[in-house]
């Protein structure tokens, strides 16, 4: 079991306490306990079985403007006195930053609604166990599959967060992920691999573990015998695991610290047209059993819902206190990025958009990290399929797609079949006229 709430705030409480006390003119603390249960499987047999249970405190010290941090694992009271000691002295030797502060007090979480982000229930390893067996055995039911990797694990926590302006709350949570990895061959002994997952917040929530593998091998399977073409311009269609790329790109990119130091394309694009007049995209920190879901951010500041994108146009960035203060903005809540990224659902059907052209390009795998968050500029590896008149005809692999984001946030049109599966999360997603390089 996770150490409760009272052990948590005694802990933190006791640092802040002790720092006041030896001169930290601000104080913030965290205590985090959480345990870690993972079982892996490999061709039907146990390959790994592996339990972790980590205790920690993370500490910052102000004395002024002056700002420090420390943290440690063992947290016994006399090794607590030596970490405050130790942050409070190299504190007192740090050069000013006219930015470090505490956030503001009118902006601290208050008021708490339950968001049901804890699942009390436990599966044992010998369920673990068979459930992966089941995986295995559903991925196996196709004789082109000839390898698996499968896994399975559960992970408990909870944190108090405090601080010398009052603060002091925390939360547990839960998560349950079960994945499976399939290597399928060809009659000409060329290999393929594909995968599918579940990640949920509570135990009844996974799916079924012969539905995980039986989506694993096929998607595998289909990718055998794939095609190289030929270098052109052309409509690509990017599958939901892959779309919820390129909203991590546009997070990434709108980050307070991204824009405080100029290093983002959309410095300055604040009420700018900078997607077509059908986007919208939120921030919702507040969806139940949301697996980025939170009360609150990294500083203990509310995060309420944020329409980022609102009919294209870019309303907010993503502020914490530190870089707002930089940028003359108020914290909103994201220190330590977005909660539940996503964009609202399109208009037309998965079926529709695959129609919407004669002929286009659908990705399901990207390779590399090929983002240029200065310039804009995109560039990955990826594999697929060619779609003809909404038709999967054959599967392609080694090419290269290219563009900029600039153009490609004007062109995306979504699919209706947003689906929750990740913290960000976004429909099926067409970009017309991408350059894609191949033979």
């Amino acid at each position: 079991m996770v150490k409760d709430q009272d052990y948590l705030k005694k802990t933190a409480s006791f640092c802040i306490d002790l720092s006041k006390k030896l001169g930290a003119t601000d104080v913030t603390a965290e205590v985090m306990h959480s345990i870690s249960e993972t079982v892996n499987f490999r061709n039907k047999k146990l390959d790994e079985s592996d339990r972790s249970d980590s205790l920690g405190l993370a500490l910052t010290t102000y004395i002024g403007k002056k700002k420090s941090s420390i943290s440690s694992s063992n947290i016994n009271k006399d090794n607590i006195k030596t970490l405050v000691e130790r942050c409070i002295e190299t504190t007192k030797i740090t050069p000013e930053d006219e930015f470090n502060s505490l956030p503001d007090k009118d902006l601290l979480a208050k008021k708490i609604n339950d968001l049901n982000l804890y699942d009390d229930d436990h599966i044992e390893n010998n369920e673990k166990i068979e459930y992966l067996k089941e995986i295995e055995d559903a991925a196996f039911e196709n004789k082109e599959i000839i390898n698996t990797e499968s896994g399975f694990s559960e992970n408990k926590s909870n944190f108090i967060l405090a601080n010398s302006d009052g603060f002091l709350n925390g939360y547990k949570s839960s998560s349950f992920s079960a994945s499976c990895v399939a290597v399928a061959k060809d009659s000409n002994d060329n290999m393929e691999r594909d995968y599918e997952f579940t990640s949920t917040r509570h135990l009844n929530d996974m799916l079924k573990p012969n539905k995980i593998g039986k989506i694993a091998a096929k998607k595998t399977i289909q990718k055998l015998n794939p095609k190289k073409i030929e270098s052109e311009k052309i409509s690509i269609i990017f599958d939901k695991r892959i779309s919820k790329g390129i909203l991590s790109t546009f997070a990434s990119a709108i980050s307070s610290s991204s824009i405080a130091r100029g290093t983002s394309f959309l410095k300055n694009k604040i009420n700018e047209d900078i997607f077509s007049p059908s986007i919208n995209i939120f921030d919702k920190p507040n969806i139940l059993k949301g697996l980025g879901s939170q009360y609150f951010d990294a500083e203990g500041v509310k995060n309420d819902e944020l329409k980022l994108v609102d009919q294209g146009v870019l309303k907010h960035y993503l502020v914490d206190t530190y870089n707002g203060k930089k940028l003359n903005l108020k914290s909103n809540g994201r220190s330590g990025g977005t909660s539940n990224l996503f964009f609202e659902k399109g208009s037309i059907s998965y079926k529709g958009l695959l129609k919407l052209n004669p002929r286009t390009l659908y990705i399901t795998e990207t390779i590399g990290h090929g983002s240029n968050m200065v310039t804009g500029d995109y560039s990955v590896g990826a594999n697929g399929f060619m779609v003809e008149d909404g038709i999967f005809k054959y599967p392609v692999s080694e090419i290269t797609i290219a563009g900029n984001y600039k153009d490609i946030f004007k062109n995306i049109t979504l699919a209706d079949d947003l689906e929750f599966k990740y913290s960000t999360n976004a429909p099926t997603m067409l970009i017309n006229g991408m350059v894609v390089a191949g033979k």
